[in-house]
């Protein structure tokens, strides 16, 4: 007694299924030429961000407020100090251009994260096109990187002005400025454009749901398929690090020179006075490093789902967050700026 043959669902047949994980419907794929070649590829549309929704539904609206004011703060606080550097004729020097370039870099990096997330807390839609997957994915990789090496710059410049400061204004003119400025921009958008078509070059089949709030590019590359995805995902890593790792690096030898050379003031009060004009970039870049190494270095282990985009948060949302307060607070000459600028809208008020 022969037995009748399986029921095969047809190859060019989408099926929806059920994850299990975020109770999710992985949308249908569309089936490519390269499933006629014998590989079972199959081409993603749209992808489907997880981001807070596996959070009880009670807690979403606090956590959409407490992220919305820390994204209206930042942009207000970068605002102001950009305003404060362009109203102020005595800030209109290298360090404050560097500073009002690496808020500019602050503001774009926010709107290219933030609204998306806060959108989708209280949104049941959650979907997000291939296109503007890789859009996020470009414009976030563009500013972060444009932050790191606009860091990098302000060392240098704070490394020229304590080790060479009679050869600063020829060092450090308008002009060569400008240039490093317009560098690392142009090295954030070389950065952020290699890295976005490395990931998206890759084909995406199976699930298209993202365990993030954004496009981040390790969820991205956990749903690609193919042979080369290991050695992508190496090749990502590599770019990445060795980027931020050079800057690091310069960013400690400028001040390993710095040291050396406050520490051949004789006064107290002098080497006091010259680190102080230091403290504020330093800050920053700890703060920087520290909750970029928080997300990226942390060890393998049994995070949850929850923990991972909270952890996400503290670089996305809370460096940019810190970066205005720790330059308003711990930069005198901005704060002293600041409080004129306010006592000169608010006096004529008051008279």
């Amino acid at each position: 007694m022969t037995k009748s043959p399986a029921t095969q669902t047809p190859p060019w047949c989408p099926i929806i299924q059920l994850n299990a994980d975020t109770n999710y419907l992985e949308m249908p794929v569309t089936t490519d030429a390269a499933s006629v070649a014998g590989q079972n590829y199959s081409m993603v549309s749209e992808f489907i961000l997880v981001g807070f929704s596996t959070f009880p539904q009670h807690l979403l609206p606090v956590f959409f407020l407490f992220y919305l004011l820390m994204y209206l703060f930042t942009l207000l606080g970068n605002l102001l100090i950009m305003a404060t550097i362009w109203s102020e004729r005595s800030l209109h020097t290298p360090m404050y251009l560097f500073l009002c370039a690496l808020s500019t870099s602050e503001i774009l990096f926010t709107v290219a994260v933030t609204p998306r997330m806060l959108v989708d807390m209280l949104s049941s839609h959650r979907s997000i096109t291939f296109v503007a997957c890789a859009t996020q994915m470009f414009f976030s990789f563009t500013f972060g990187f444009t932050h790191s090496f606009l860091l990098m710059i302000m060392g240098y410049d704070r490394y020229v002005a304590i080790c060479h400061p009679l050869r600063y204004n020829v060092l450090m003119s308008i002009r060569t400025c400008a240039r490093l400025v317009s560098w690392t921009w142009a090295g954030g958008s070389v950065m952020g454009m290699m890295v976005t078509l490395i990931v998206f070059h890759l084909t995406f089949c199976g699930s298209n749901v993202i365990h993030h709030f954004l496009c981040h590019v390790f969820s991205l590359l956990k749903l690609a398929c193919g042979n080369e995805n290991s050695s992508v995902t190496l090749g990502v890593i590599l770019v990445c690090v060795s980027a931020l790792m050079g800057c690091l690096f310069l960013i400690i030898l400028s001040y390993i020179f710095i040291v050396a050379a406050i520490l051949r003031i004789p006064s107290v009060e002098g080497r006091h006075k010259t680190f102080s004009t230091c403290v504020s970039h330093l800050t920053i870049v700890i703060v920087h490093y520290s909750f970029a190494s928080i997300i990226y270095l942390k060890p393998k282990g049994p995070h949850s789902m929850d923990s991972n985009t909270l952890m996400a948060t503290t670089y996305t949302v809370f460096t940019p967050f810190l970066s205005p307060i720790i330059f308003s607070l711990r930069n005198k000459e901005l704060k002293n700026a600041i409080k004129k600028s306010f006592q000169r809208k608010f006096s004529p008020l008051r008279s």
